[in-house]
């Protein structure tokens, strides 16, 4: 049994992969995908959809994708769905910076991390949301992660997601929420299509 990720985030595929088992997890890159695919859209879920529509048109084969972001309370959500390019380009550190900057002298530094999954199995298109709530420090802790990890702090932690053990960051981040609704909805489905 395979199932494509339609990514080549080597971070977040790294996290993705230990929370499925019993299927072949495959990235673009195994799967000989290489053209960049648009992410147009102003909400998560329609920007998942665009990228696992594509990947599955490609490969024929079950596919996921997730879209996912960052939002600031104090920046009225932003950057939310442009989390991956807010700062205009796709800089981590650039894009970090700018919420740094952005949220100097701000009170409220709460935040949440919301993911959401587009499944498509079988020719069906399923959704799974998972949200991380937290808040945002004044300066960057931690080596590891990706994103703004360095600068969320999750509830009831006083680490940053980049200074989590991952096993940790997986259990409680808005992706493992969201790819552990995903993998208990195909443990149940599996049995029934194989």
């Amino acid at each position: 049994m395979e199932l494509v990720i339609a990514s080549n985030n080597k971070g977040k595929i790294r996290e993705i992969k230990p929370l499925i088992e019993g299927i072949e997890v495959l990235s673009l890159q195994d799967v000989g995908f290489t053209d960049d695919i648009a992410e147009p859209f102003h909400t998560f879920e329609q920007n998942a959809l665009a990228k696992a529509s594509a990947i599955n048109a490609f490969t024929k084969k079950n596919t996921f994708a997730d879209d996912s972001g960052i939002c600031v309370n104090a920046l009225n959500g932003e950057p939310g769905v442009d989390s991956a390019h807010y700062s205009g380009t796709r800089d981590d550190e650039q894009n970090l910076q700018k919420v740094l900057k952005e949220l100097q002298g701000a009170d409220d530094r709460t935040a949440f991390y919301k993911a959401v999954i587009c499944l498509i199995w079988e020719d069906e298109v399923y959704y799974f949301e998972g949200v991380c709530e937290g808040r945002i420090i004044e300066e960057k802790r931690g080596e590891g992660g990706f994103g703004y990890d360095p600068i969320f702090v999750p509830d009831g932690y006083d680490q940053t997601f980049a200074e989590l053990p991952l096993d940790i960051k997986n259990t409680i981040s808005h992706r493992g929420k969201a790819v552990k609704k995903m993998v208990e909805f195909l443990n149940a489905k599996i049995p029934a299509s194989a």
